[in-house]
Protein backbone atom coordinates (compact mmCIF):
# COMPACT_ATOMS: atom_id res chain seq x y z
CA UNK A 1 0.00 0.00 0.00
CA UNK A 2 1.29 3.26 -0.88
CA UNK A 3 1.18 6.42 1.10
CA UNK A 4 0.28 10.24 -0.05
CA UNK A 5 0.30 12.38 2.27
CA UNK A 6 -2.51 15.64 1.11
CA UNK A 7 -0.86 19.06 1.00
CA UNK A 8 -4.38 20.57 2.52
CA UNK A 9 -3.13 20.21 6.02
CA UNK A 10 0.22 20.88 5.36
CA UNK A 11 1.95 24.30 6.58
CA UNK A 12 1.43 26.86 3.05
CA UNK A 13 4.47 29.44 4.34
CA UNK A 14 7.16 26.29 4.20
CA UNK A 15 5.52 23.63 1.77
CA UNK A 16 8.54 22.90 0.36
CA UNK A 17 9.98 21.86 3.71
CA UNK A 18 6.94 19.89 4.53
CA UNK A 19 7.21 17.92 1.43
CA UNK A 20 10.74 17.55 2.12
CA UNK A 21 9.79 15.79 5.33
CA UNK A 22 7.02 13.40 3.87
CA UNK A 23 9.21 12.32 1.03
CA UNK A 24 12.09 11.16 2.80
CA UNK A 25 10.03 9.60 5.01
CA UNK A 26 8.81 7.63 2.12
CA UNK A 27 5.98 8.45 1.00
CA UNK A 28 5.40 7.59 -2.42
CA UNK A 29 2.63 9.74 -3.44
CA UNK A 30 1.95 13.56 -2.58
CA UNK A 31 -2.15 14.20 -3.05
CA UNK A 32 -2.91 18.03 -3.89
CA UNK A 33 -6.27 18.56 -3.52
CA UNK A 34 -7.72 20.95 -5.99
CA UNK A 35 -11.08 22.86 -5.06
CA UNK A 36 -13.50 25.66 -6.74
CA UNK A 37 -15.86 26.78 -3.97
CA UNK A 38 -18.90 25.56 -6.06
CA UNK A 39 -18.56 21.63 -6.29
CA UNK A 40 -17.30 21.58 -2.85
CA UNK A 41 -17.76 24.71 -0.45
CA UNK A 42 -13.73 25.48 -0.28
CA UNK A 43 -10.42 27.07 -1.91
CA UNK A 44 -7.49 25.56 -2.76
CA UNK A 45 -4.70 24.68 -5.30
CA UNK A 46 -4.63 25.97 -8.77
CA UNK A 47 -1.97 24.56 -11.59
CA UNK A 48 0.38 27.27 -10.72
CA UNK A 49 0.34 25.41 -7.52
CA UNK A 50 1.65 22.03 -8.81
CA UNK A 51 4.28 23.45 -11.37
CA UNK A 52 5.93 25.45 -8.17
CA UNK A 53 5.77 21.91 -6.34
CA UNK A 54 6.94 19.54 -9.29
CA UNK A 55 10.45 21.00 -9.16
CA UNK A 56 10.71 19.88 -4.96
CA UNK A 57 9.97 16.24 -5.36
CA UNK A 58 10.20 12.92 -7.62
CA UNK A 59 7.17 11.63 -5.73
CA UNK A 60 4.00 11.15 -7.62
CA UNK A 61 1.79 13.85 -7.55
CA UNK A 62 -1.84 12.84 -7.19
CA UNK A 63 -4.30 15.91 -8.46
CA UNK A 64 -7.96 15.48 -6.94
CA UNK A 65 -9.92 17.93 -8.48
CA UNK A 66 -13.51 18.64 -7.02
CA UNK A 67 -14.00 21.40 -9.19
CA UNK A 68 -17.07 21.32 -11.89
CA UNK A 69 -16.51 21.20 -15.26
CA UNK A 70 -13.08 19.26 -14.79
CA UNK A 71 -12.70 19.39 -18.29
CA UNK A 72 -11.49 23.08 -18.27
CA UNK A 73 -8.55 22.48 -16.59
CA UNK A 74 -7.29 18.78 -17.65
CA UNK A 75 -4.16 20.58 -19.95
CA UNK A 76 -3.57 22.85 -16.97
CA UNK A 77 -2.63 20.30 -14.43
CA UNK A 78 -0.75 17.73 -17.09
CA UNK A 79 1.32 21.03 -18.17
CA UNK A 80 2.29 21.79 -14.75
CA UNK A 81 3.11 18.33 -13.68
CA UNK A 82 0.69 16.13 -12.81
CA UNK A 83 1.00 12.76 -12.79
CA UNK A 84 -2.24 11.05 -11.91
CA UNK A 85 -5.20 13.51 -12.18
CA UNK A 86 -8.50 12.28 -10.24
CA UNK A 87 -12.44 14.22 -11.41
CA UNK A 88 -15.48 13.26 -9.63
CA UNK A 89 -18.00 11.25 -11.51
CA UNK A 90 -20.95 13.74 -10.14
CA UNK A 91 -18.61 16.87 -11.31
CA UNK A 92 -19.46 16.45 -15.13
CA UNK A 93 -22.07 14.91 -17.46
CA UNK A 94 -18.96 13.70 -19.51
CA UNK A 95 -17.37 11.52 -17.15
CA UNK A 96 -15.72 9.39 -19.86
CA UNK A 97 -14.74 12.42 -22.15
CA UNK A 98 -13.19 13.92 -18.96
CA UNK A 99 -11.17 10.99 -18.16
CA UNK A 100 -9.92 10.17 -22.01
CA UNK A 101 -8.91 13.32 -21.76
CA UNK A 102 -6.21 12.85 -18.81
CA UNK A 103 -4.77 10.00 -20.70
CA UNK A 104 -4.89 11.64 -23.91
CA UNK A 105 -2.37 14.31 -21.96
CA UNK A 106 -0.37 11.65 -21.32
CA UNK A 107 -1.25 11.91 -16.84
CA UNK A 108 -2.54 8.32 -15.11
CA UNK A 109 -6.59 8.48 -15.20
CA UNK A 110 -8.43 7.97 -12.14
CA UNK A 111 -12.17 8.61 -11.17
CA UNK A 112 -13.72 9.80 -8.27
CA UNK A 113 -16.70 8.66 -5.89
CA UNK A 114 -18.27 10.36 -3.09
CA UNK A 115 -19.65 8.63 -0.23
CA UNK A 116 -23.21 8.95 -1.12
CA UNK A 117 -22.48 7.99 -4.71
CA UNK A 118 -22.81 3.87 -5.67
CA UNK A 119 -20.44 2.29 -7.64
CA UNK A 120 -22.96 1.64 -10.10
CA UNK A 121 -22.39 5.02 -11.36
CA UNK A 122 -18.60 3.82 -12.08
CA UNK A 123 -18.87 0.48 -13.27
CA UNK A 124 -19.11 1.25 -16.99
CA UNK A 125 -15.59 2.92 -16.49
CA UNK A 126 -13.37 0.66 -14.76
CA UNK A 127 -11.72 -0.07 -18.31
CA UNK A 128 -10.76 3.14 -18.90
CA UNK A 129 -9.17 4.36 -15.75
CA UNK A 130 -5.81 3.74 -13.74
CA UNK A 131 -6.80 4.46 -10.23
CA UNK A 132 -10.64 4.72 -8.29
CA UNK A 133 -10.75 6.93 -5.59
CA UNK A 134 -13.15 6.28 -2.96
CA UNK A 135 -14.18 9.34 -0.99
CA UNK A 136 -14.52 8.31 2.89
CA UNK A 137 -15.45 11.52 3.86
CA UNK A 138 -17.22 14.09 1.99
CA UNK A 139 -15.25 16.21 -0.19
CA UNK A 140 -14.38 19.91 1.05
CA UNK A 141 -12.45 19.91 3.85
CA UNK A 142 -9.56 18.22 6.07
CA UNK A 143 -9.56 16.72 9.52
CA UNK A 144 -13.11 14.53 9.15
CA UNK A 145 -14.32 11.58 10.56
CA UNK A 146 -14.04 8.44 9.00
CA UNK A 147 -17.22 7.21 7.60
CA UNK A 148 -16.81 3.31 8.23
CA UNK A 149 -19.44 2.23 5.87
CA UNK A 150 -17.26 3.00 2.91
CA UNK A 151 -14.92 -0.08 4.38
CA UNK A 152 -17.98 -2.66 1.77
CA UNK A 153 -17.53 0.37 -1.03
CA UNK A 154 -13.80 -0.41 -0.89
CA UNK A 155 -14.71 -4.02 -0.64
CA UNK A 156 -16.87 -4.30 -3.05
CA UNK A 157 -14.46 -2.15 -5.49
CA UNK A 158 -11.57 -4.81 -4.85
CA UNK A 159 -13.76 -8.12 -6.17
CA UNK A 160 -14.78 -6.10 -9.21
CA UNK A 161 -11.51 -5.76 -10.20
CA UNK A 162 -10.49 -9.31 -9.28
CA UNK A 163 -13.32 -10.47 -11.24
CA UNK A 164 -12.40 -8.38 -14.19
CA UNK A 165 -9.08 -8.80 -14.24
CA UNK A 166 -8.33 -5.14 -14.08
CA UNK A 167 -4.95 -3.17 -13.43
CA UNK A 168 -6.07 -0.29 -11.08
CA UNK A 169 -4.92 1.39 -8.04
CA UNK A 170 -7.70 1.76 -5.00
CA UNK A 171 -7.59 4.78 -3.14
CA UNK A 172 -9.05 5.76 0.17
CA UNK A 173 -9.75 9.86 0.64
CA UNK A 174 -10.37 11.08 4.44
CA UNK A 175 -10.47 10.69 7.72
CA UNK A 176 -7.02 7.99 7.04
CA UNK A 177 -4.87 7.56 10.65
CA UNK A 178 -3.55 4.48 12.77
CA UNK A 179 -6.72 3.36 13.29
CA UNK A 180 -8.31 3.19 10.06
CA UNK A 181 -5.42 2.28 7.39
CA UNK A 182 -5.49 -1.22 8.45
CA UNK A 183 -9.41 -1.59 7.98
CA UNK A 184 -8.99 0.06 4.57
CA UNK A 185 -5.74 -2.10 3.29
CA UNK A 186 -7.73 -4.96 4.74
CA UNK A 187 -10.93 -4.22 2.18
CA UNK A 188 -8.59 -3.84 -0.49
CA UNK A 189 -7.32 -0.51 -1.10
CA UNK A 190 -3.72 0.21 -2.26
CA UNK A 191 -3.33 3.73 -1.57
CA UNK A 192 -3.65 5.83 1.36
CA UNK A 193 -4.28 10.00 1.61
CA UNK A 194 -3.77 11.31 4.80
CA UNK A 195 -3.07 15.16 5.61
CA UNK A 196 -4.23 15.74 9.14
CA UNK A 197 -3.07 13.19 11.03
CA UNK A 198 0.31 13.61 9.44
CA UNK A 199 0.83 17.62 9.06
CA UNK A 200 -0.73 18.32 12.02
CA UNK A 201 1.73 16.15 14.30
CA UNK A 202 4.60 17.32 15.52
CA UNK A 203 6.56 14.71 13.89
CA UNK A 204 5.01 14.10 10.21
CA UNK A 205 7.96 12.00 9.25
CA UNK A 206 7.27 9.84 12.29
CA UNK A 207 3.27 9.45 11.44
CA UNK A 208 4.52 8.66 7.68
CA UNK A 209 6.40 6.20 8.67
CA UNK A 210 4.26 4.38 10.94
CA UNK A 211 1.26 4.34 8.32
CA UNK A 212 3.61 2.43 6.42
CA UNK A 213 4.57 0.07 9.17
CA UNK A 214 0.74 -0.59 9.76
CA UNK A 215 0.64 -1.60 6.62
CA UNK A 216 3.27 -3.17 5.82
CA UNK A 217 2.08 -6.46 5.28
CA UNK A 218 -1.12 -5.91 3.69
Amino acid sequence: MKIAPSILSANFLDLQKDIGVVDRAGAEYLHIDVMDGHFVPNLSFGAAAVKAIRPMTDMVLDCHLMVEQPEKYIQQFAIAGADVIGVHVEATPHIHRALAMIRENGCKAEVVVNPGTPLSSIQELLPFVDAVLIMTVDPGFGGQRFIPEMINKIKKIAQLKKDQGLDLEIEVDGGINDQTIKQCAIAGATVAVAGSYVFNSENPSKRVSLLKDLIRDE
